[in-house]
């Protein structure tokens, strides 16, 4: 494994313990245990019905989402680089007594590892950004799908994605492309949840990438694109000047030029 993913896949190892205990409730484990479907409001509004799919969760990290749609009445698998993560997954499965499989695994990997007579592919927040192949990425959704299956996909807008708060202000601050060997370095002493717990690894590596990257990697692989959406909305706070938005979402303050921080799609696979 090169030291990028290693690092990587060893920042999410203790991410995972630390969200899986979920101190500060980010993950809402309590309402989901509870009952509650805890999607964000984006991919309820956007998923459709699932019932009776085969199901297929990229980089599903503790589960949580993956097993939302078990409750949907998908049948769901997740796949994820970290072990860590797999385990706090099958152990959530187990607390909720949802039936769920969870794989171990690169994403590039998942046809070999899951098959290819999957339904649907969710994947969700937080999980381009961390791939330093997006042409693998679009070719192991396509891998997956039967003939017809589709992908969801909803994430961070790519765009503001090379933006950072300096001083105040938003600014535009990387590049529209990392190459693969190059990406940006984010130093982090505690995770995004608001947990303290310090991070033994403190940093981890990410790739840029624009819109018609994702997209074009997606025609590439023989997908068909059913819709893209724009949202002003996230489920975290990108810039620390976000504010709430309700339904644990976060958006830009009065006063700031509105801008598209995520963005969600459909894509059908056709050959």
């Amino acid at each position: 494994m090169d030291p990028f993913k290693l690092s990587n896949r060893q920042n999410w190892d203790q991410r995972a313990d630390i969200h899986a205990l979920d101190r500060t409730g980010f993950y809402a484990i309590d309402a989901f245990l509870a009952g509650e479907d805890t999607l964000y409001p984006i991919e309820k509004a956007e998923i459709g019905d699932v019932t009776g799919l085969k199901l297929a969760h990229f980089q599903c990290h503790i589960g949580v989402d993956t097993l939302c749609l078990a409750r949907r009445g998908a049948a769901v698998t997740g796949i994820d680089f970290s072990p860590r993560a797999i385990a706090q997954a099958q152990a959530l499965a187990g607390r909720a007594d949802l039936a769920a499989k969870f794989v171990e695994g690169e994403v590039y990997d998942a046809p070999a590892l899951i098959g290819n007579d999957f339904d649907v592919v969710f994947t969700s927040w937080g999980t381009i950004c961390w791939l330093d192949d997006i042409n693998a990425w679009a070719a192991a959704v396509a891998g997956v799908l039967k003939p017809g299956g589709r992908l969801y996909f909803a994430d961070t807008h790519p765009a503001i994605e090379q933006h950072e708060q300096i001083e105040g202000s938003i600014r535009l601050h990387y590049d529209w492309r990392s190459a693969k060997e190059r990406p940006e370095r984010f130093d982090s002493a505690t995770t995004y949840t608001g947990d303290e717990t310090p991070l033994a690894v403190a940093y981890a590596f990410e790739w840029m990438r624009g819109v018609s990257d994702v997209i074009g990697a997606l025609l590439k692989a023989g997908m068909r694109l059913d819709f893209l959406h724009e949202h002003e909305l996230l489920p975290f706070k990108l810039f620390p000047m976000m504010v709430p938005a309700g339904d644990r979402l976060f958006k830009l303050p009065p006063g700031v030029p509105r801008a598209p921080l995520a963005l969600s799609l459909q894509a059908t696979r056709i050959r």
